[in-house]
């Protein structure tokens, strides 16, 4: 396991201690110390495999350059590296929103939809950390997107 403990600005807490097998639960204060705890930690990890991910690609790109005879071997290889900078710049934004729903856990913003205000369901955000809207709220602004798109 990474260690996930050390992020720039995050306020550690000692009483920020979870077991192994915490799942955050509807039953309990929303967005308490363990639930931003346990989202800190999620975000954390995956913003970190991410990481790990990017420098094995550029370290194979790296190892990777060499002369390769055959045109169609190389139009291949060349394709092949194409597809994988494309993942890593996606990868790269998804970074960026990593990075952002942290600081929005460090402002004491993080689980609150930015369109109304509510909270956003613990499902959605185990689902999908990175979340800053409902899903109400993220149906109607695709739904509004949707409609400006086929004009």
């Amino acid at each position: 396991m990474t260690d996930v403990g050390v992020y720039e600005g995050t306020k550690m807490k000692a009483e920020s201690f979870l077991p192994d097998d915490y799942r955050p639960a509807e039953d309990e204060p929303f967005m308490n110390d363990r639930q931003l705890e346990y989202f800190r930690r999620k975000l954390l990890t995956w913003k970190s495999d991410l990481m790990a991910d990017s420098r094995d690609t550029i370290e194979g790109l790296q190892d990777g350059t060499r002369n390769i005879p055959d045109v169609t071997d190389r139009a291949s290889e060349e394709t092949d590296r194409a597809l994988e900078l494309r993942t890593r710049d996606r990868q790269r934004k998804l970074v960026s929103k990593i990075d952002a729903a942290l600081r929005r856990i460090d402002d004491g913003e993080y689980g609150y939809c930015e369109v109304t205000g509510e909270p956003i369901s613990l499902k959605r955000l185990d689902a999908r950390p990175i979340a800053t809207m409902s899903l109400e709220a993220q149906e109607s602004h695709e739904r509004r997107e949707k409609v400006h798109r086929d004009d």
